[in-house]
């Protein structure tokens, strides 16, 4: 399963420790960025996705973030 989501993640700091948190929620998955993409894309990959915990927990963090489609 993939899961797309779009960001307004500016800073590679800030990428980095995103995916190094959310790898520590769903330590089977594959997490992303790709802040080159208009969308600022965080890409998911892995068995179990929970969408809406990635983006709650990323909205509690202070960013903006929704499900592409």
């Amino acid at each position: 399963m993939v899961e797309v989501f779009k960001t307004n993640v500016h800073r590679k700091s800030d990428a980095k420790l995103i995916c190094q948190a959310l790898m520590e929620q769903f330590p089977s998955c594959m997490i992303n960025f790709d802040l080159t993409d208009c969308d600022r894309i965080l890409r998911v990959e892995g068995a179990e996705i929970c969408s809406d915990h990635i983006c709650n927990w990323l909205t509690k963090q202070g960013f903006e973030v929704s499900v592409l489609a």
